[in-house]
């Protein structure tokens, strides 16, 4: 079974993956070197602050460059 932190890691992963047309994604693979654009960065920031209920700062966004780094703000952001 899955712990809470895994399950939201499991969802960012599937949201950028789908945001960014990405089919194939580790979690400490920078998202940008893989094709996320910057036009799909503002779709990912708006529907990781949906999904996640969440407002991520421009500054906190810009440094997360990968799935593990996403899920770590918002398990924080969500605290």
């Amino acid at each position: 079974m899955l712990n809470e932190s895994s399950l939201v890691e499991e969802r960012v992963s599937e949201i950028v993956r789908r945001v960014g047309s990405i089919s194939d994604l580790a979690p400490d693979e920078d998202y940008y070197d893989a094709g996320l654009t910057s036009l799909g960065s503002l779709n990912l920031l708006l529907e990781l602050e949906d999904a996640f209920g969440v407002s991520i700062s421009d500054e906190k966004f810009i440094a997360c460059r990968n799935v593990r780094a996403l899920t770590t703000t918002i398990e924080d952001l969500k605290r």
